[in-house]
């Protein structure tokens, strides 16, 4: 995926050069699978997280000329996406719509079937309860446990002080842990092989 525009932009930044331009698409490319995989577990929704991804790094091509230290590009590049997604968060019509499409997923043909569609099941469930999780606490909880970021990074990503941090997580993990005991109490009861609605 390459960042739609990125050629329009050219002409309009001045501190644009063909050493610059080569440095943002080595980086960009290296970037987009991490930044697809924090954006989905972020949003839930492949095709907003590639809108996501795509967002960040059009604004990251705009501020290349002005990042004097690449090695501080990959910070910049994750809170930069972090702020694309709770800037679409406060959009007025992500209120009222909920993406509840099903997605297939690809089928791992070196997986157990059976282990594969556990996986797969619980990782619907999961990306299910993440939703019901207000933004601010689930961006916490998928920064601190999914990325594994420390508090003090989190903290950086999230404007905020590390005590924010600790509380938004443990109150999302609090979110999740319900939303994941609402499903459930939801599903089907199975017996004797046969799911049975009572």
């Amino acid at each position: 995926m390459q960042p739609s525009g990125a050629g329009r932009c050219v002409g309009t930044v001045s501190l644009r050069d063909a050493r610059g331009e080569e440095e943002f698409r080595r980086f960009a490319a290296t970037v987009i699978p991490p930044l697809g995989r924090l954006a989905y577990s972020l949003c839930g929704d492949r095709h907003l997280a590639e809108d996501l991804v795509q967002t960040c790094l059009m604004k990251l091509y705009r501020a290349w000329p002005k990042i004097r230290r690449p090695e501080y590009a990959d910070a910049y590049v994750r809170k930069t996406l972090l702020r694309v997604w709770l800037n679409e968060q406060r959009r007025p019509w992500r209120r009222a719509e909920s993406g509840t499409g099903v997605l297939p997923e690809v089928g791992d043909q070196r997986s157990d079937p059976a282990a594969l569609t556990e996986r797969d099941a619980f990782s619907e469930r999961l990306r299910r309860a993440l939703e019901q999780v207000p933004a601010r606490q689930r961006a916490a909880v998928i920064l601190r446990y999914r990325m594994q970021l420390s508090v003090t990074e989190t903290a950086e990503l999230l404007r905020c002080s590390e005590g924010t941090v600790k509380s938004q997580s443990a109150r999302g993990l609090d979110a999740l842990r319900a939303a994941m005991t609402r499903q459930d109490a939801d599903r089907p009861l199975a017996r004797g092989g046969v799911v049975v609605d009572e």
